[in-house]
């Protein structure tokens, strides 16, 4: 009799539901779904680049071609695609420019590969090839980089110009770069040149008027706080006013709802409420020897304290918000107070000019020609909310290349251009390299270009004439030839044409782009757990649990 074969045990390893997909089509379906995204935000690069307008479930509109904004509020659930939402996010936080650069960049590097993977290429000699590519172009941009003296004011001045109104040609306020790029060079200007730290550049969005009623306050403003009746016999300007900052609450507390104090008399409850009187009174006093003329608090002031300051002519404000405080310290000097006892006037801060003033349909308390000054703010006026959102927007990409340039100071030219000039490098040195490798190198080249295509696409030229003309002069030493949208070649030299960057965003950019593509590359399998898919993932509680915790609630109770 003939003996059956043993059978094999079927071993279950996941549980039941969870969904693998592996090998080569799971690498091509995450490349896919990054192009997808991609494709999503071409449209917004360059100058001609189109704005989105993206509604959420609440029916808000938002208007934005800020590429981190746009990945942020899409909401992409596609696990590979959450990456260029990552690397978006790192860019806009570390650089703040060049977020859609960095995307289309790392999509066209998968794409330019994707056939290589079909054909059975290695994904690891893929990545080897993209990281010797990105060493190169990184070490070609530190070559070329110019950098500019940083020993005429003048001449840096007008760099920073240069960086700013280049940053801003891509939004909405393009039309207003001039009088935009010079508020945003002030705004920097006024930090502290040591640690140059944004925050402390407060921006208010004022709806109505229109853009050219921006200003730059150079101190700090803030919108008037809620206050009580005695505030409008305040006094609402001053000449050098001393200014006491306040963590304090100066207003009589209700009794708590469980206080109970048994009196038996009619004077002994006097007497409480007479105590109480006299403990804010005497706060007050105190406040009123310092010499102070401005009292800020970040907690309330009440009614009593603001009549009371106002038959005094000091002028108060209550519930300031933390950030602008911190930034009148910053600019008045002095520190914030946690009691109203011995205060002395090194605690106390002071400006040239402290006054009230109507701002479109707010009130803002201004304060200027403060000695310390190390901060400002920004007052935005525009039309529409979403508009001052989107010029919010824009003015932050500025300040931070802004601030980049300050504290690197080499520029290359943008437009394109170090991009071609890169491609034709790359491409001439891949064919120095035998195998695999050189087919690799060469589509990191080729992919470069997607950068002038898209803004060519964009703008309405025709992107195959255009880069044949551009891939001509980078051959013949034409190093900083990128695309003009506006001229009748489509070509022009854009280091002379003022279109500059910081080297640091196209470093960075670069860097980050062929680190999303090759940590894609390097993923083959994905295991989607069947729980994660439901409407409230989290982990399920232990059988018995909630049975348990009601029979431990009901005897607790019962023992109370």
């Amino acid at each position: 009799m003939q003996r059956g074969l043993p059978m094999q045990p079927t071993v279950v390893l996941l549980r039941e539901g969870t969904d693998t997909s592996q090998g080569n089509p799971q690498l091509l379906s995450n490349i896919s779904a990054c192009l997808a995204v991609a494709q999503t935000l071409s449209t917004t690069l360059g100058p001609r680049g189109m704005d989105k307008l993206i509604v959420n479930e609440r029916g808000e509109a938002q208007i934005t071609n800020d590429g981190a904004t746009i990945l942020k509020l899409l909401d992409i659930v596609h696990p590979a695609a959450r990456t260029l939402v990552d690397i978006a996010r790192a860019q806009d936080a570390e650089i703040g420019d060049g977020t859609t650069s960095v995307v289309l960049l790392a999509a066209q590097l998968l794409k330019e590969v994707r056939g290589y993977i079909e054909e059975g290429v290695s994904p690891h000699i893929i990545m080897k090839g993209f990281r010797q590519a990105t060493k190169l172009a990184i070490d070609r941009i530190k070559e070329l980089q110019v950098t500019v003296d940083k020993s005429d004011p003048e001449k840096f001045r007008s760099l920073l110009l240069k960086c700013a109104s280049t940053s801003m040609s891509s939004k909405l306020i393009h039309s207003e770069k001039p009088f935009f790029s010079n508020m945003v060079v002030e705004a920097i200007e006024s930090l502290d040149p040591d640690d140059l730290d944004e925050s402390l550049i407060g921006v208010k969005k004022v709806p109505g008027g229109g853009l050219q009623d921006s200003l730059l306050v150079k101190g700090v403003a803030f919108k008037k706080t809620f206050t009580y009746a005695g505030a409008e016999q305040q006094p609402k300007y001053f000449k050098d006013p001393l200014i006491l900052c306040l963590n304090v609450e100066l207003e009589l507390k209700a009794e708590k709802d469980n206080a109970e104090v048994r009196v038996e008399a009619v004077s002994d409850y006097q007497a409480i409420v007479d105590a109480e009187w006299e403990i804010i009174y005497r706060k007050l006093q105190a406040i009123e020897k310092t010499g102070a003329k401005v009292v800020l608090s970040k907690l309330p002031i009440g009614d009593l304290a603001t009549q009371w300051f106002a038959d005094r002519n000091i002028f108060c404000a209550g519930r300031v918000p933390a950030g602008d405080l911190r930034r009148v310290v910053q600019a008045t000097g002095g520190a914030v107070q946690s009691t109203c006892s011995d205060i002395t006037r090194e605690h106390l801060g002071t400006c040239g000019v402290f006054e009230e003033r109507q701002i479109g349909g707010e009130r803002y308390n201004i304060f200027e020609g403060c000695p310390k000054a190390k901060t400002c703010t920004l007052i935005l006026r525009g039309g529409a909310e979403q508009f001052i959102e989107e010029v919010d927007r824009s003015l932050h990409d500025a300040l931070m290349v802004v601030k980049r340039a300050i504290k690197n100071g080499e520029v290359v030219a943008g437009g394109g251009a170090i991009e071609m000039e890169l491609s034709a490098h790359i491409r001439k040195h891949a064919l120095t390299i035998p195998g695999k490798q050189q087919l690799i190198i060469a589509a990191f080249a080729k992919a470069l270009e997607i950068i002038p295509r898209q803004i060519c696409d964009n703008a309405g030229l025709d992107s195959t004439d255009v880069l044949n003309k551009l891939r001509m002069k980078h051959a013949t030493d034409g190093k900083w030839f990128g695309v003009d949208v506006d001229g009748p070649t489509g070509i022009r030299d854009n280091m002379e044409a003022f279109v500059w960057e910081p080297s640091l965003v196209k470093i960075n950019a670069i860097s980050s782009a062929s680190e999303a593509a090759c940590l894609i590359l390097s993923v083959d399998e994905t295991i989607r757990n069947p729980q994660s898919e439901g409407p409230n993932p989290g982990p399920k509680a232990p059988a018995g649990t909630t049975q348990r915790a009601l029979r431990g609630r009901g005897r607790g109770m019962g023992r109370r």
